[in-house]
């Protein structure tokens, strides 16, 4: 895959879905339906660094919500 020079320094946001999903979304496009701004910007690496260290269950809000409802307690 070729990555042009652009893309290395092109500035990144961070966003996350409605179900704690996170992803990255160029700061100059419009944020896509069902996606808000999780606070941190910068350039792609840094940008997917920051979402290896926040995102560390990857299992969706819904499904964990629910297994915790399955048990019985609400954490």
């Amino acid at each position: 895959m070729l990555i042009d020079d652009d893309e290395l320094i092109r500035p990144y946001r961070v966003v996350v879905n409605h179900d704690e999903r996170y992803s990255i979304w160029p700061v100059d496009y419009d944020l896509p339906a069902g996606w808000r701004d999780a606070g941190h910007t910068g350039v792609k690496d840094d940008c997917l660094a920051y979402v290896r260290q926040v995102w560390t269950g990857l299992r969706p809000l819904s499904l964990r919500q629910r297994h915790a409802a399955d048990r019985g307690d609400r954490s």
